[in-house]
This record gives C-alpha cells, sequence and structure tokens, in this order.
C-alpha cells in the first residue's frame, strides 16, 4: 500500500480502536493515525505468528487484523499509565 492510504487505513482503525477501548477523549487525530499503523504491524506480526498472513491489502481481513492490533497496543499502553 502507497503511504496516503497507510495513513487513511491507520486513521480509520486507530479511530475505531480507540473508540472500542474508550480513549478516544484523549487520543487526537494524529495519535489516530499512529496507533492505526504500528497497530497494523502488530496485528500482522501476531497472524504471522499463530501461522496466518497479516496485512494483505485494503480489505476486511486486513482491518480486522489491524483492528486487533492496535486494540492490543491500546490495552498495553492503558497498563502501564
Amino acid at each position: 500500500m502507497g503511504i496516503i492510504l497507510w495513513i487513511v487505513f491507520g486513521a480509520l482503525v486507530g479511530w475505531i480502536a480507540s473508540m472500542l477501548m474508550g480513549t478516544d477523549d484523549n487520543q487526537g487525530m494524529i495519535l489516530n493515525v499512529v496507533v492505526g499503523i504500528i497497530g497494523a504491524f502488530l496485528g500482522g506480526w501476531l497472524m504471522s505468528f499463530i501461522g496466518k498472513t497479516g496485512i494483505t491489502g485494503f480489505n476486511l481481513y486486513s482491518f480486522l487484523v489491524a483492528l486487533v492490533g492496535a486494540i492490543v497496543l491500546i490495552f498495553v499502553v492503558k497498563l502501564f499509565r
């Protein structure tokens, strides 16, 4: 995916994950993008760790993988706060 699609994908995933985890009021647009992109890498790594494919493009499966990664990232950050 190109850089623009990574930013859009990251913003969407980060926003949904922050709403699900109750941190939407604390995060701005930039942090949502960062959480979404890091969550996509984390979700892809977790899926490859259990033998599945990671992010494959701009599709529903990749969205769910990135969403799981973003939720795990927010959960870990909340543990240390």
